[in-house]
């Protein structure tokens, strides 16, 4: 008999398929994602969006707040804005906050998104917010995640924000280079954090760092996994199958597009009930 469980999946890494994000924080950006996904993207709201995830089983997904108005001069998706709709929806949405990490108010205001808002971690986006993760200027951001006992998750590899345009947007890959996270993991080994996404094309050193710091997790987002690399899937099946996440980069990424790839990978069901919903359950601390 299978010991899988079917359905109950959690996706961590999810955007808001609104106006918000799509048009307001995104802009050109996200128009050079459509032509790189080679799709269109339609705006949706929250109860369509939640109506596609029960279709495939999934029952909760971490939607992600945006602030990188020092760099992209784009407005916010506020974590206000997360709050409201992780209120609206409880039992499937987890709101993660985000802050502009050059803004002077980022580690009050990060604060006063986890003890007020209500939301239980953090998001930071290194090649869009344009600065360099183990920079000490913002070790005090990561010193109050440990505080107030939350993750962070860092995109890491390159990104379709700017891709194609002239210059790639003025975006610079080498801010997501997971080596850099490699010294923040090793300064802050309480901190849980997540590398967003295979990190092509430092996926050798983004797995090196997940199997030497225990504190450290990947993120499968953004990727379908028929592209998955050879040794990204032996680590995943046999060196540390607990460090790995499901995660969408919705609505760049459809859930039922993602878990169908994942299906034809014909993984054993205890792998596939660890990177589908017990590793984000452990991680996330939930019920």
């Amino acid at each position: 008999m299978s010991s899988e469980k079917k359905g109950g999946y959690i996706d961590v890494h999810v955007h808001p398929p609104t106006k918000e994000f799509l048009i307001d924080s995104g802009g050109r950006h996200v128009e050079a994602a459509v032509k790189k996904f080679g799709r269109t993207i339609e705006l949706r709201t929250f109860e369509q969006m939640l109506d596609e995830y029960t279709r495939c089983g999934v029952e909760k997904l971490v939607l992600f707040a945006w602030d990188a108005e020092t760099t992209s001069h784009m407005p916010r998706v506020t974590n206000e804005f997360v709050a409201k709709v992780a209120d609206q929806y409880p039992e499937r949405i987890i709101g993660f906050a985000s802050v502009d990490p050059h803004k002077k108010s980022a580690v009050k205001d990060f604060e006063y998104a986890i003890r007020e808002l209500s939301l239980v971690g953090l998001k930071l986006h290194p090649q869009v917010q344009a600065f360099e993760p183990n920079d000490p200027a913002y070790y005090p951001l990561y010193s109050k995640c440990v505080e107030l006992g939350v993750p962070v998750t860092f995109h890491t590899g390159s990104t379709y924000w700017g891709a194609g345009l002239e210059g790639g947007g003025g975006i610079k890959l080498r801010f997501s280079d997971p080596m850099l996270l490699d010294d923040v993991a090793a300064d802050f080994p309480d901190l849980k954090l997540i590398m967003a996404h295979p990190g092509w094309p430092w996926q050798d050193e983004q797995l090196a760092i997940a199997t030497h710091k225990n504190n450290v997790y990947i993120d499968l987002s953004g990727w379908s996994p028929k592209y998955f690399q050879p040794l990204l899937i032996t680590y995943m099946t046999k060196m540390i199958p607990q460090k790995f996440l499901f995660g969408t980069d919705y609505p760049m990424l459809s859930p039922q597009r993602w878990l169908l790839d994942f299906e034809g990978l014909g993984l054993s069901s205890e792998i596939k009930s660890m990177v589908l919903r017990e590793n984000a359950k452990n991680l996330l601390k939930l019920k």
